[in-house]
């Protein structure tokens, strides 16, 4: 049996985190567009998901997501190009900046937030509550690092 042949039978856990990964991304990101974030692409999420409300250093960015502080460095040049974040400094330390959500950065966090949960709510529908939560869990410690 080829190798391809079996992976369809039987999809290993690189393959199934990327179904998933990838299905959410095209939900998440065309739900986005429809209610008016149609500039915002999969890779924003990098900083974006892992945002606070009253701003985040990019190092902690980039540490939280697993991206390079370069390629986070990028992603907020274009964020704040598009208007969904801005750069200011930080109060603790004034050599440091913190990338702080805009007021449109701030919707589509509401927005992403909601959108997530829709998500999730019909995915624990499929399979039953206890199970989802049970799953969500397991994924959790196995992707904790």
């Amino acid at each position: 049996m080829r190798r391809s042949e079996r992976k369809k039978m039987s999809p290993d856990l690189g393959i199934l985190s990327g179904r998933m990964l990838f299905a959410f991304q095209r939900e998440m990101f065309s739900a986005l567009a429809e209610q008016g974030h149609p500039d915002l692409r999969p890779r924003h999420g990098a900083v974006l998901a892992y945002l606070d409300e009253e701003g985040t250093r990019a190092t902690d960015l980039s540490a939280r997501s697993g991206q390079h502080k370069q390629v986070i460095g990028t992603l907020v040049d274009e964020l704040t190009a598009l208007g969904y974040v801005e750069r200011r400094p930080d109060p603790a330390d004034r050599r440091a900046k913190l990338v702080v959500p805009t007021e449109r950065g701030l919707d589509e966090m509401r927005r992403s937030d909601a959108i997530a949960a829709e998500i999730e709510r019909r995915q624990a529908e499929k399979v039953g509550e206890e199970t989802f939560a049970h799953f969500k869990e397991v994924f959790r410690r196995l992707t904790d690092t």
